[in-house]
């Protein structure tokens, strides 16, 4: 049986999420900034319409954001990861198989519809989602990943396809791929389309048309199976069980620079909580740690400095990472240099299942793990930073953290934010 994906992608999803808990921001331009306020990393198709591009820095479309009547939000991730899970659930009641590719696209395997009016279902699926969670998707159906990835494109911009795109058999398939840039298929970046242009080679469809072993040459496997896959022959299956990350970073650019060691300790302390909860998040253990922290690198002098640290047995101790942590910022802080970002990457993963015992080791592991777990278990209860190490700061004013001026409440994960009705 040859397989049928389905591609769900939320509408402008951070944008979305906002016009969910303020429904008069409706037709109106609305965009999402970046940490510390800085730039455009959502837009509305209004705030498109008037020119705002992707990764516009806010002070230099201050003008036309006041001209426009722009409504500018800070990123509010607790939130908009809450609505992602949501969406999610609720496309795992709706397929025997998912794969979540991202916080706002989901494959589904829709192979035993084959009898069924797929558009049908794609407008169900549409209706559903919008009628529980609020979010508006589009949904791309096709014989493989990368085509539904294009079914998906043309039905959220098409108002006649009305927010679905069944290319499965589709005698209009040749049209879809013809009104695709090369540059929008999956999988086909800058370089390779650059490249891919000198040959004449402009759109899905002459994409399509390629000779195997000629653009095997030109981009490997990779490009071969891009070819084959807009040919209709499925090489990417649902992968329902992502592989864990082999490294972890957190890192953040400090809205005002600082100086004393305390409050860089601060800093650095709150991203290696965040790094071990997500490593025990993909049940992984690290050998090795990285802590950098570097100048503000748009001013005259740029330094950067590193230090690195081999644990002696690979854990996801939050406490024990804060110790090395500790040793390893002393290495890398200077006096009188004015630090703008700082970060922990952790590498050398382990599943933490085996984890290898050193001999010398006088760590209690299974209190440890326990305690770690526990600490979890609130937090994803009760909401984030509930319980936290006095180490990460506990005032909310640092000059250092984040700012977040037009940030949304918490609607869904904070009882102290919740919608009121008047």
């Amino acid at each position: 049986m040859k397989p049928i994906f389905a591609l769900v992608d939320c509408n402008n999803f951070y944008v979305s999420c906002e016009r969910v808990f303020n429904p008069k921001l409706a037709g109106k331009p609305v965009i999402v900034l970046s940490n510390n306020d800085g730039c455009a990393v959502a837009r509305s198709e209004e705030a498109k319409a008037i020119g705002i591009k992707m990764g516009a820095p806010a002070f230099k479309i201050r003008s036309l954001l006041d001209a426009h009547s722009v409504h500018a939000f800070s990123s509010n991730y607790a939130l908009y990861g809450d609505m992602s899970r949501r969406v999610m659930q609720t496309l795992t009641d709706m397929a025997p198989s998912i794969e979540i590719y991202s916080i706002d696209e989901a494959f589904l395997d829709v192979s035993g519809m084959r009898h069924e009016n797929l558009t049908a279902y794609g407008q169900h699926i549409r209706k559903t989602v919008k009628q529980w969670t609020g979010i508006p998707v589009s949904v791309g159906i096709a014989r493989t990943k990368t085509l539904a990835k294009i079914a998906n494109r043309i039905a959220k911009k098409s108002i006649r396809e009305n927010g679905v795109l069944d290319l499965t058999d589709s005698p209009f398939l040749e049209e879809a791929l013809k009104r695709i840039d090369l540059e929008d298929v999956w999988g086909i970046g800058r370089k390779y389309a650059h490249r891919l242009k000198k040959y004449g080679i402009h759109t899905a469809l002459s994409l399509a048309k390629l000779d195997d072993r000629w653009i095997q040459k030109l981009m490997g496997v990779n490009g071969a199976r891009i070819v084959k896959e807009l040919q209709g022959i499925s090489c990417y299956g649902l992968d329902d069980s992502p592989p864990p990350k082999k490294g972890i970073g957190v890192s953040r650019t400090f809205y005002a620079e600082i100086d004393k060691f305390d409050d860089l300790k601060t800093a650095v302390s709150g991203y290696v909580c965040r790094a071990a909860e997500k490593l025990r998040a993909q049940k992984s253990a690290a050998n090795v740690m990285m802590i950098f922290a570097a100048t503000n690198r748009f001013k005259a002098h740029y330094d950067f400095h590193i230090a690195t640290a081999a644990l002696p047995v690979p854990t996801s101790d939050t406490t024990e990472m804060l110790r090395y942590a500790d040793q390893c910022l002393r290495q890398v802080y200077k006096e009188d240099i004015r630090y703008k970002k700082a970060g922990v990457f952790l590498s050398a993963l382990v599943s933490a299942e085996r984890v290898q015992a050193g001999l010398f080791d006088k760590t209690d592991r299974p209190r440890s793990k326990c305690l770690m777990e526990t600490l979890d278990r609130i937090n994803e209860k009760m909401g984030a930073g509930t319980v936290r190490y006095a180490a990460a700061g506990l005032a909310s004013n640092e000059t250092w953290r984040t700012i977040s001026r037009q940030r949304s409440p918490a609607y869904t994960t904070d009882w102290d934010q919740i919608p009121m009705v008047a």
